[in-house]
């Protein structure tokens, strides 16, 4: 059970590794598109950055949270405690 727990954490950790870096890349691409929006200017630069705005963002944040939750479900099903508290014995 506990070697299965791992495998299936193996798996959650490599989609969440390839997710964010795919979500970062996604996000840092966004700059470059109000980058020539600021070049073009006019209403095509409205209708850019509108479009980034409302279509863009929207799913690169839901897209980062779901990946976050799958980072958080990879954690402990490998048997990690990292967001937990813990008093260190002396």
């Amino acid at each position: 059970m506990k070697e299965t727990m791992k495998k299936i954490s193996e798996v959650c950790k490599l989609i969440f590794g390839y997710g964010i870096m795919i979500t970062l890349f996604a996000g840092g691409l966004t700059f470059f598109g109000y980058l020539a929006a600021m070049f073009i200017g006019g209403e095509t630069a409205t209708a850019i950055c509108v479009f980034i705005y409302k279509k863009v963002f929207p799913i690169i944040i839901y897209a980062s949270t779901c990946l976050v939750l799958f980072g958080l479900v990879s954690m402990y099903l490998g048997g990690e405690t990292a967001l937990t508290s813990e008093k260190k014995k002396k």
